[in-house]
């Protein structure tokens, strides 16, 4: 019976290899083993079929299980679990091979994500890594992927400069970067003659961010009057704001991740009485309880479980729908779920081989089919190339926060962001 277990603040959680056991609440996984106190880091591990005979293939999993990205790395944890599961087809093993995954806390600190990445490399060999959900964890743990010689599959950070100026040839994104949402957010509202304010968390993801869409909203014609950066863990952005109304733009486009939203302070100052249009990215499903005031907004959404129709996607929302009571599953779940598919496809291209040279070139050009759609990884960068949304929010009976509703499909030609290495 496979058992993973998982230690978040303090506290093991046993599950089935099905996860019915969490879903129906309970304490004790098959076999007897039962919930207990621990004040050990927190980790997981899940271990194959014992029918595999080959040696185990061994997956880090770096994510923030604690700090300011916690629903991300949580939701990625449980996307990439469900991942193994597709891409096996339930065995958890691969050309003979058992899966193993190790998940570590990186606490969404930089130098916590080292340590724990060290630890996963040096004490538990990994044969691979994936994540972090913050960038400046991820970008921190890129060089260790080299020095390892191992393959680190990047998923959620977005940061351009992961497979930009900070990259090297270990590392190979599932997740979409900032160049990609930028050419989806400035589609939606850039032309010549509209002025354009800009509003984004002072971080890797919110700098790179902005700067890709000036970049695609630039070459469309727009004109960016001010550019404004806060503190990710503030709550007040009143001066941001003034500054932003001060510029008098037509749209005001907002790059955002974490818990702290902009947008009630941009509710109670009356940003859009004010004749500024507020364009941004439908994140997940948290962030869009708080965006009631912006129904109407178009902008962009990575996913929602309503928007891809692929085979992929209605096995994700079913599977996760049964494993975790009724829930659908979210944006960072069917980006941990794509990391894991990556995975698999590349161990079964070299029928077993971890071989870094060997996954290497068997990554470089590989297409594989995710809840989104195919993704491709694109040799030149290793960034996979894959269709993002263009949206509206709008209200549904009998759902508590605004749906992205699709405009149409943005296909992964269109939004093919820059080569930004220097391979």
């Amino acid at each position: 019976m496979f058992v993973h277990t998982l230690a978040r603040k303090g506290s093991l959680l046993l599950v089935g290899a099905a996860l019915l056991l969490s879903a129906c609440g309970s304490n004790q996984a098959s076999g007897g083993n039962s919930s207990t106190p621990s004040s050990s880091p927190s980790s997981a591990v899940s271990t194959g079929a014992p029918a595999a005979t080959g040696k185990p293939i061994k997956i880090g999993v770096l994510a923030s299980l604690t700090g300011a990205l916690e629903s991300y790395g949580k939701q990625t944890t449980k996307g990439f679990e469900l991942g193994i599961d597709y891409a096996t087809k339930g065995t958890k093993t691969i050309a003979g091979h058992p899966i193993q995954f190790i998940i570590e806390d990186t606490e969404t600190k930089s130098d916590v994500a080292v340590k724990k990445a060290t630890k996963l490399l040096d004490q538990d060999k990994v044969d691979f890594l994936v994540g972090s959900s913050s960038s400046g964890d991820t970008l921190a743990v890129l060089p260790l992927a080299q020095e390892y010689k191992k393959v680190m599959v990047v998923e959620p950070a977005v940061a351009d400069s992961i497979t930009g100026e900070f990259w090297n040839k270990y590392v190979f994104r599932t997740a979409r970067n900032s160049s990609q949402d930028a050419a989806a957010g400035a589609a939606a509202i850039a032309k010549p003659g509209i002025k354009i304010a800009t509003f984004a968390p002072e971080s890797a993801f919110g700098r790179d961010g902005i700067k890709a869409f000036k970049e695609s909203a630039q070459k469309l014609g727009a004109q960016i009057v001010s550019e404004q950066y806060a503190d990710a863990a503030a709550t007040d952005f009143t001066a941001n704001i003034q500054k932003i109304v001060s510029s008098k733009p037509d749209y005001l486009f907002i790059v955002w991740a974490g818990a702290n939203t902009p947008w009630k302070q941009l509710q109670d100052m009356k940003v859009q009485q004010q004749g500024i249009k507020i364009s941004t990215g439908a994140p997940d499903i948290a962030a869009l309880k708080t965006m009631n005031d912006l129904i109407g907004m178009e902008g962009f959404s990575v996913y929602y479980n309503e928007l891809s129709k692929t085979d992929t996607n209605k096995w994700l929302v079913e599977e996760h729908k049964k494993r975790f009571n009724g829930e659908v599953p979210d944006l960072f779940t069917a980006g941990g779920m794509s990391a894991a598919i990556a995975v698999v496809e590349a161990i079964k291209k070299t029928n077993g081989d971890v071989d870094a040279e060997k996954l290497i070139k068997a990554m470089e050009g590989m297409s594989f089919e995710t809840p989104k759609g195919t993704m491709t990884f694109r040799p030149e960068d290793h960034q996979a190339l894959q269709p993002l949304y263009a949206i509206k929010l709008e209200k549904k009976d009998g759902v508590a926060y605004p749906v992205p509703v699709l405009m149409r499909e943005l296909t992964k030609e269109e939004t093919t962001p820059p080569i930004r290495n220097k391979k």
